[in-house]
């Protein structure tokens, strides 16, 4: 036997990982015997609970003994869109006249057509997997949609959108309380507990130590703000280049592919273990396309696309038991930019996919990109509320009542559509 220790690497063979009470474990080469070690040490990838005091070689094994009924265990998956995605970009309104003339270059810069899901809109062409859920009828994207954050912060936006109570919230989240409502048990895939799931008991966290984190937004952000200084700008850009942050970008894009989808697909391979949880959160970072925003955006559509397939393939018969829920914290402005970007604005896109959706619909009201018809003149007006669509899911996914769901979002209702299969 030996221990675990996660690398970039190591995380694909995720068939040698097991869990074995309620502790993750490598299986060892000798099948025979049938033996799993625990996971310790700093460098191990642990669960880990808020609020309890570990040590480097502490291992945690207090997860709540559930026993998990895999015949009825619907599951939901929520992924955060950290940086605010441009939904004119992704969910692209064909029909739009108006589209290219806010948008001269950027909708000119798709290198492959795009992908149409009707008569009215078309995804960005680096969603192939999603294209491919959408004509199976599996996937349910959402235009025009907003938290209802009126600001510009993504920190602030990202907050009230995970918070989920009408306000800035550090101490609860949505999710966090959906569980507690329903005694429900989450993974969140991240380095510390994110606000979605914090104030509830019945969460883990898991992260590989040995991994960077994915989210370069800073750097692009000072980038952006030194655009229009020479000196500050190559400064910043030797200084990066040294750190290594923008040198080789080709290789480091690769790389956080990489990660995204190897996270996806260990997120999947804990959650289909025999205590697996019920829920799970995922984060992807690098959505703040203020400049080179074609180029940008084709390389994390294509890291959201291929993330999601793992997650799907990982999955596998839980798929159809399973909906995704994929938002972020606001959208940008409809017009582009001067540097071949977007800049913060207000009504964005969700999607909803999974196995278990009644898919294949383009959801929300068009509010159209005439000056008349845009948020202040300048964004993408948003017609529909984020939370309404996941309080729908989480009606029809988990059976939530109006007094349950009141637990969660006080301060509104579910959506009336049919989003499920069943």
């Amino acid at each position: 036997m030996k221990k675990f220790q996660p690398t970039l690497a190591s995380i694909p063979s995720l068939d040698k990982l097991s869990i074995e009470n309620n502790t993750y474990v490598e299986r060892t080469a000798d099948l025979s015997r049938r033996k799993f070690i625990k996971i310790a040490s700093a460098s191990l990838a642990v669960l880990s609970f808020p609020g309890l005091t570990t040590t480097n070689t502490s291992v945690i094994n207090s997860v709540p003994d559930k026993t998990t009924d895999k015949g009825n265990n619907p599951k939901i998956i929520w992924v955060l869109l950290r940086g605010a995605l441009d939904s004119l970009h992704t969910v692209v309104p064909t029909f739009e006249t108006q589209y290219q003339v806010l948008r001269p270059n950027l909708s000119t810069s798709f290198k492959t057509p795009v992908l149409p899901l009707n008569h009215s809109f078309a995804l960005h062409p680096s969603l192939v997997n999603l294209h491919q859920w959408y004509q199976e009828k599996q996937l349910l994207p959402v235009v025009a949609v907003s938290s209802g954050y009126s600001r510009r912060s993504h920190f602030d936006g990202q907050d009230f959108l995970e918070s989920g109570n009408g306000k800035i919230d550090y101490d609860s989240g949505w999710l966090a309380r959906a569980i507690d409502v329903k005694n429900k048990r989450a993974l969140a895939v991240a380095r510390s507990t994110p606000i979605s799931l914090r104030s509830s008991e019945n969460v883990n966290t898991w992260y590989p130590s040995t991994l960077k984190s994915a989210d370069n937004d800073i750097y692009q952000s000072l980038l952006a703000l030194y655009q229009d200084d020479e000196l500050l700008r190559t400064n910043l850009e030797s200084a990066l280049e040294v750190k290594g942050v923008i040198g080789n970008q080709s290789n480091k894009n690769k790389q956080q592919r990489g990660i995204f989808a190897a996270l996806s697909k260990a997120c999947a391979k804990l959650l289909t273990a025999e205590k697996g949880a019920d829920c799970a959160m995922l984060e992807l970072g690098g959505w703040d396309t203020h400049n080179n925003q074609a180029n940008r955006l084709s390389k994390k559509l294509t890291e959201l696309d291929t993330g999601l397939a793992e997650l799907k393939a990982g999955l596998g018969a839980e798929w159809k038991n399973t909906v995704v829920i994929i938002g972020t914290e606001f959208g940008r402005t409809a017009k582009e930019n001067g540097t071949g970007g977007t800049d913060h604005g207000t009504g964005s896109a969700m999607f909803l996919a999974g196995g278990a959706l009644n898919g294949g619909r383009v959801l929300g009201q068009w509010p159209g990109l005439a000056d008349n018809q845009l948020f202040e003149q300048r964004d993408l007006m948003p017609t529909t509320n984020s939370f309404s669509w996941i309080a729908n899911v989480l009606v029809q996914q988990w059976k939530f009542s109006h007094e349950e769901l009141f637990q969660v979002f006080p301060h509104l209702t579910a959506y009336d559509e049919k989003l499920l299969i069943s």
